[in-house]
């Protein structure tokens, strides 16, 4: 149970199955699962399988396994945890070592008390077990330490070859930049000019690591300040939030009072016309019952009449009633605007439309990173990328842009003046920095939150640190001439070459892991990769200038769909290419003057920046963290933003 705790408390939970990690491995995006159910999980996605990849079920990203041909089963037994966890398991897991108990008693069946660990035998030992290990000769002059006080038990793991099973790794191949058995070196690596003890290295490694862990605590004080910047917006987005909730309860009243107040002014209107009309049905019955009374009267008259007998008497009704002497009291003229009946006209339908169309108001949210493809982008603003220092008129051929301590920076790179330059705002002021090159610079891409890679003219490819400060980082010695570059994870970069036309896919030492060359039919489709940059699922998306396309292509070489595609005959100049966190792509469109919007598989959507919006002759185009879009101009000395 403790060691269960231990294992949950330091992070090592499966997020699949919310158990202690079991037989762990970590994806090419740095998510680690249990093997069983990351291969369960991909399983279920027939797009992975088909892919020959591992799916992460947190971010979607596909990882490549070594031996697509064994059963799916067996995909990720070579998918080694990251050292990180590989740590935290050695240090809490089943295989740590257990100093409280002898491990020679335990071998045995038995559970006896520890008093003693040889760092030699990496071991516990009781009392007496331990006058036993001193006896014998090949460990006699061990160094023990008492385990009786508070003290440090260093780790020492044995690692055994997986070839040969019963020999210890414990030899460094520097070329190969592997660990090897003595058999493995004898046999492997007869040829390899480095091969040396992982003891004699240690100092050196010892020397990097303390200067990881530096590096790693400057990082752990910047993320730590990260958190309590988070920690008070939480707090004033709270407020926030407060505000809005009243906002919106404000407007709901405001418009229920509204609603109250047609309502009443309708109430209103309906009763003082039903109290008029009231008032004239009342009159109507007043004399009506009038009318009544007086027909009765006359009728009583004529019966008195017709009784009295009386000649004289019968002829004088007669006469009176001849001559109209007896009126029609109950005939009367219709008053002019007299109401005959009051109604309630219900427009049950435009009433609806009403209540549809009404609006209290709208939640906005934007989210970092993610571009608002919805609004169209306006380009106000402007950087201009000419500096002190620079020779020839500055030019700005890629664009890049990342945020580095909480700073925005754009990085370029001028071909003309040959460097990298930076830009940034610092205490409110704008900044710069520039790193002067021997040659030209032909390429950009960010490898890292804080870190770039420059493809250069002359066979080589260096990588920059952007502090936002440019620093010389390392220069990668390649075997082709490179132009677009894109890192694919942050140990691999995708790089397109023109002798011959390919996209070559490289280690961070130039190596070159995979050469990928579309085919169509038997015909190369591939000319000239200008632009590279790679889709959030792990494609990479080329930008061939030559043959006017869009490639989407997969890192075995597949194509996965082309832009225009094969049934529009619409020529486009393609040039600078990037991907958005949502999938979508924007090209920039050279002799178009525009930038495109298209969507995760290809399709076009709409034309995001015209020759309107002042786009002209657009060469690179990228966006960053908050949603904003940059576009670059070969010709020109500027570099275009937007305002999103």
């Amino acid at each position: 149970m403790a060691t269960s705790q231990k294992l949950e408390a330091h992070f090592l939970t499966c997020t699949i199955c919310t158990e202690v990690f079991d037989k762990p491995c970590t994806l090419v995006c740095y998510h680690t699962f249990c093997r069983k159910c990351v291969v369960n999980y991909t399983k279920t996605k027939p797009e992975a399988i088909s892919a020959k990849s591992l799916l992460c079920p947190f971010c979607s990203k596909m990882t490549k396994v070594c031996e697509p041909d064994r059963p799916v089963e067996e995909w990720a037994d070579d998918v080694k945890p990251s050292f990180v966890i590989q740590g935290l398991l050695d240090s809490f897991g089943p295989g740590s070592k257990d100093t409280t108990n002898c491990t020679w008693c335990h071998a045995e069946g038995e559970t006896t008390p520890a008093s003693v660990w040889c760092s030699v035998c990496d071991e516990s030992m009781c009392d007496r077990c331990a006058r036993m290990h001193k006896r014998l000769p090949s460990t006699r002059h061990h160094d023990v330490l008492d385990l009786s006080g508070e003290i440090s038990i260093p780790r020492r793991r044995k690692v055994m070859c997986n070839e040969h099973k019963e020999e210890c790794v414990k030899f460094l191949c520097k070329d190969c930049k592997k660990l090897t058995c003595q058999t493995c070196c004898i046999i492997y690596h007869r040829k390899c000019e480095s091969v040396v003890t992982l003891e004699s290295e240690l100092l050196v490694l010892t020397s990097k690591l303390l200067i990881e862990k530096e590096n790693l605590k400057k990082k752990q004080i910047l993320m730590e300040n990260k958190v309590d910047t988070v920690k008070s917006n939480v707090i004033i987005e709270k407020d926030r939030y407060v505000q809005m909730e009243s906002n919106i309860k404000s407007t709901g009243i405001k418009a229920r009072e509204t609603i109250t107040l047609k309502e009443n002014k309708l109430l209103d209107e309906l009763k003082e016309i039903s109290d008029r009309h009231i008032e004239q049905l009342n009159a109507d019955i007043k004399s009506a019952e009038i009318s009544v009374q007086m027909y009765r009267q006359q009728a009583e008259l004529i019966d008195q009449t017709l009784q009295s007998e009386c000649d004289m008497d019968v002829y004088e009704m007669y006469q009176g009633c001849d001559a109209g002497d007896v009126e029609d009291v109950g005939h009367t003229d219709l008053e002019k605007g007299r109401i005959a009946r009051i109604t309630f006209r219900q427009n049950s339908d435009k009433l609806s439309r009403a209540l549809d169309d009404l609006q209290l108001g709208e939640i906005d949210v934007l989210c970092d990173g993610v571009l608002d493809l919805a609004a169209t982008p306006v380009l106000r603003d402007t950087i201009s990328v000419t500096v002190a220092g620079d020779r020839n008129k500055a030019t700005s051929r890629d664009v890049t842009a990342l945020v580095v301590h909480d700073t925005h920076t754009v990085v370029t790179i001028d071909p003309t003046n040959k460097c990298v330059k930076s830009f940034y705002t610092r205490d409110n002021q704008s900044c710069h920095s520039k790193l002067s090159l021997h040659i030209h610079p032909l390429g950009l891409t960010k490898i890292q939150h804080n870190q770039v890679a420059v493809t250069v003219n002359n066979e080589t490819i260096i990588t920059v640190e952007v502090n936002p400060d440019l620093v010389m980082l390392s220069t990668i010695t390649t075997n082709k001439q490179y132009l677009g570059i894109t890192s694919l994870t942050p140990s691999t970069l995708a790089a397109g070459s023109l002798s011959p036309p390919c996209v070559d896919i490289l280690d961070m030492t130039g190596n070159v892991l995979r050469s990928v060359s579309p085919h169509c039919s038997g015909t190369k489709i591939l000319k000239n990769p200008l632009f590279l940059c790679t889709t959030r699922t792990g494609n990479i998306l080329v930008s061939d200038f030559g043959f006017r396309r869009v490639l989407c292509l997969t890192t075995e070489g597949d194509v996965v769909f082309t832009y225009p595609s094969k049934e529009h005959t619409t020529q486009v100049h393609p040039l600078g290419i990037t991907s958005t966190s949502t999938g979508d792509i924007l090209v920039a469109l050279h002799s178009q003057n525009n930038v495109v919007h298209l969507t995760e598989s290809g399709q076009f959507v709409r034309n995001l920046l015209t020759e309107g919006d002042g786009v002209d002759r657009p060469y690179g185009v990228c966006t960053d963290g908050s949603g904003r879009v940059y576009v670059c101009y070969d010709y020109s000395c500027d570099i275009k933003a937007s305002n999103n």
